[in-house]
């Protein structure tokens, strides 16, 4: 069975339009309980957090868009924004890397962790030493 990757870009989308739903149906249980005026507004108050942060989540993602490498897929032809050192296309979902170290090796979202980056950094400067 092939792997399904996700660019992080629609990730992040995702998770914040997930937060969206989860607000209204934190309110909707809000109305569900409205004989217990104190929970009710608890439930009101959560979906509403729920919501602001989605909106906060979808500002960020939007600025970090923006600063994100525009490059064309090679599979699908298109354009697409790629976060980090490696990431996958928004279209076809094609992973791919824009680091000459990485190409031929298998994909794995942890070459974009900054202790990966330390962990390969050490190794190339102890084979530099010998």
């Amino acid at each position: 069975m092939a792997l399904n990757y996700s660019s992080k870009i629609n990730k992040i989308r995702t998770f914040a339009l997930s937060l969206v739903f989860i607000g209204f149906g934190v309110m909707y249980l809000g109305i569900l309980t409205k004989k217990i005026e104190w929970l009710m507004a608890i439930f009101f108050i959560l979906g509403l957090l729920c919501i602001v942060f989605s909106t906060v989540v979808y500002f960020w993602i939007g600025m970090l868009s923006t600063r994100a490498r525009q490059i064309v897929c090679p599979t699908c032809n298109k354009p697409t924004k790629i976060l980090g050192r490696v990431d996958a296309c928004m279209h076809c979902k094609q992973p791919f890397t824009i680091d000459k170290n990485l190409e031929g090796k298998e994909f794995d979202e942890k070459y974009n962790s900054k202790e990966y980056r330390k962990q390969m950094k050490n190794q190339h400067q102890t084979n530099d030493s010998k």
